[in-house]
């Protein structure tokens, strides 16, 4: 079977030199299917300071080919401010 064969397998955690450099917190499927859509809620690790930044999110895109999933696209949310910026805009844009 495919590494990613299903997107339940899809993560955005990262592992280097036995350090998760990428720690994945969250995952949440938007759509699936042939393309998915999945929302990550991440850490990176910052090597200068010893530590986990503060909480990042992330949009990706995926198509499923030869029984595998391939990123095709991503959007990064860089801070928390950011996140809810998008969000008053969002629930702006959805009012009825």
């Amino acid at each position: 079977m495919a590494e990613n064969a299903t997107v339940d397998d899809l993560t955005i955690t990262y592992e280097d030199n036995g350090i998760k450099t990428v720690k994945e917190l969250d995952k949440k499927v938007l759509t699936k299917g042939a393309w998915a859509t999945l929302m990550f809620r991440y850490k990176e690790w910052n090597a200068t300071k010893g530590e986990y930044s503060d909480d990042k999110f992330t949009i990706r895109r995926y198509q499923k080919r030869d029984g595998s999933y391939q990123q095709k696209s991503k959007f990064n949310i860089s801070s928390v401010d950011q996140a809810k910026s998008m969000i008053e805009i969002l629930q702006e844009w959805t009012k009825e």
